[in-house]
């Protein structure tokens, strides 16, 4: 005849189910209710969930059934769902936040480890969203904890472009993200019905854009990616006044033209004081079909310009990351929900991707706005 499990045995058990929004284990979270190990074997496991219409109860149950179904000795488990008090919930906010019950921007601590990134462009149509998709799936592929907040109000874009199907979930007043591609996701466009305009003036945009980074739960992230809209408006002025140790990305093509627009666009960091990783030339050119020929589409060297200009203009290095050409494959993933860094990783473009995605995972956090630990000397 089998042992029973013991109550701490099934504990331990419920302690290798993780919450899939939050990201940690169930009794580190407070959501185990009770545990009961009935003579014949049948466990019931009582759970709280954080909120009524949790959208992934289902797989909480799951897993809770799996997990405690391993053990010897069980016959059968038995789920029980229940939501958790507002006193319960509260007390989660302040353990997720460590202790600071105020509304503060984790990546803004000058102790913060997190790897942030704003990708700019000076106009639109240069695939800036498809680079920050691509990056930040290349970045998760590597083990990397990553998350992205698609700061292009008006035309956000990256839910689709990740594949993202599910919706944010509040917690008093903390938001938890959706993911995709193990990619957290936040975006203006989860929060309005269908494909409605989102029509609002400066002090709306700096005031999402702090939630965003404020109230969601983005957890220990290694780098954020900030999708930002074109050109220097009222984002990219909140981008540095919330988060001045943010660094920019400048995407462009290689069309002069562009390259103009973008490098006002990377200016900016004079007058915010940020440091501009580099820049990065997207549809650099069409490999030719029937032979090793490369076609300038868009022409050719404006990347190079950009990264030359902004060297001369912040009075520091700005190398060219990378030239990605372009690749019908790369516009189809975007329209389907599947990077081209997943989809097809030996495609030109995607293997160009990828190298820039490694060299920024392996860039140090600059010390702008950490404290040094420095005190004067005694007399």
């Amino acid at each position: 005849m089998s042992t029973l499990p013991s109550v701490e045995q099934v504990s331990a058990a419920l302690a290798t189910v993780i919450d899939p929004e939050i990201r940690r284990p169930i009794t580190d979270l407070d959501m185990v209710k009770s545990i009961d190990v009935a003579d014949d074997g049948k466990v019931h496991v009582g759970i709280y969930l954080t909120v009524a219409g949790c959208p992934l109860r289902d797989k909480i149950t799951s897993d809770t059934t799996e997990a405690v179904s391993k053990l010897d000795g069980v016959t059968a488990v038995r789920v029980e769902l229940d939501v958790m008090s507002e006193e319960q919930r509260k007390a989660l906010q302040s353990k997720l936040r460590g202790g600071q019950v105020e509304r503060e921007i984790p990546f803004a601590r000058p102790n913060s480890l997190t790897k942030v990134y704003a990708v700019a462009s000076g106009k639109g149509g240069v695939g800036k969203s498809s680079v920050t998709v691509n990056i930040a799936a290349a970045l998760a592929a590597t083990g990397q904890k990553v998350g992205v907040v698609d700061a292009d109000i008006y035309g956000h874009s990256i839910p689709r472009m990740l594949g993202v199907t599910g919706h944010p979930t509040k917690v008093q007043d903390m938001i938890m993200p959706p993911s995709a591609k193990d990619v957290k996701v936040i975006s203006v466009g989860m929060f309005t019905a269908g494909n409605a305009p989102v029509v609002w003036r400066g002090p709306m945009l700096h005031r999402a854009l702090q939630q965003f980074l404020a109230d969601v739960y983005w957890g220990d992230l290694d780098v954020l990616l900030m999708d930002l809209p074109p050109g220097t408006g009222d984002i990219a002025i909140s981008v540095a006044q919330l988060l001045p140790s943010a660094e920019i990305l400048v995407v462009t093509t290689p069309q002069m033209a562009a390259a103009e627009v973008a490098e006002r666009a990377g200016s900016i960091a004079v007058q915010t004081h940020q440091r501009i990783s580099g820049v990065i030339e997207n549809m650099s050119y069409l490999p030719c079909p029937h032979c090793d020929e490369r076609i300038d589409v868009f022409g050719s060297g404006g990347g190079q310009v950009v990264a030359e200009a902004l060297t001369r203009n912040v009075g520091a290095p700005v190398k060219l990351l990378g030239q990605v050409p372009i690749d019908v494959r790369l516009r189809e993933g975007g329209d389907a929900g599947e990077p081209l860094v997943l989809a097809a990783p030996e495609a030109p473009a995607a293997v160009a991707l990828a190298e820039i995605a490694h060299g920024l995972a392996g860039k140090q956090r600059g010390l702008l706005g950490r404290q040094l630990g420095l005190s004067p000397a005694g007399r």
